[in-house]
């Protein structure tokens, strides 16, 4: 959870886990509802929620689970935070590989990591078409339609066949809240556990050094009265403060 009071680490790597809230990470949030809505629309599709983590990482696929998937995966994993992009890729293709999945839905990227880069590498492990950051989606006849997000509001318009890797932004959705009576559902579910080891093979191809908090600086100062005013000040810290004018 965000909004959990982050420490570093003793080994200065991380953060410290043991005080903090787990949630569903956002971008992972409108990847599964997007899979429950295409799944409701086909009345046939199959949707499969796969997650890899700690022990602690089945009560997420508890509740992708109780907002429509079908089957829940756990790679167990106490480990996950120091995996790279790479090994997180490697780790997912190595399991999806002879299934047959027409589409994978992923988040964005990771609220911790921010790196962006599963799905795409994701995509090319398993040879699938890819296309990042979709604010739209739609299915038809064997391929997908969306709008995918580009700099300054920009939005394009892309198509692709099946089978493909999509990565989902903030804006594609709106995430539904699981009811009573599918929570209870979800725990009939089947949830099978894999071990990580069974899966991965690859030595990570970035490592992280060192974790830790950014030094605060000194505060600013906020310049108010009318637009010449304003100027007029400005200028004159800008020669008393520093060397830009003289």
């Amino acid at each position: 959870d965000m909004e959990s009071k982050f420490k570093i680490s003793s080994d200065g790597q991380w953060y410290e886990q043991s005080d903090l809230t787990f949630k569903i990470n956002e971008y992972d949030e409108y990847a599964i509802e997007e899979a429950v809505r295409l799944k409701e629309k086909l009345g046939s599709a199959e949707v499969v929620a796969l997650s890899i983590g700690p022990e602690r990482t089945k009560e997420a696929i508890r509740k992708a689970l109780a907002i429509g998937a079908d089957k829940g995966v756990h790679i167990h994993d106490d480990e996950s935070h120091k995996k790279d992009s790479f090994q997180i890729a490697t780790i997912i293709a190595s399991y999806a590989k002879d299934k047959n999945f027409d589409i994978i839905f992923l988040g964005m990227q990771s609220q911790d990591r921010a790196s962006a880069q599963v799905g795409p590498i994701l995509s090319e492990l398993l040879g699938y078409n890819c296309i990042t950051t979709i604010v739209s989606f739609e299915y038809q006849d064997g391929k997908v339609n969306v709008k995918r997000e580009l700099e300054g509001g920009i939005k394009a318009k892309v198509s692709a066949k099946l089978p493909v890797v999509l990565t989902c932004q903030l804006g594609l959705n709106t995430v539904r809240y699981p009811t009573l009576p599918n929570i209870m559902k979800a725990k009939k579910k089947e949830l099978i556990t894999i071990n990580v080891n069974e899966l991965l093979n690859e030595q990570p191809r970035v490592i992280n050094l060192k974790a830790y908090i950014p030094e605060k600086k000194k505060g600013g100062i906020v310049l108010e009265g009318k637009s010449d005013e304003v100027a007029d000040k400005l200028i004159s810290i800008l020669k008393e403060k520093t060397q830009v004018l003289r």
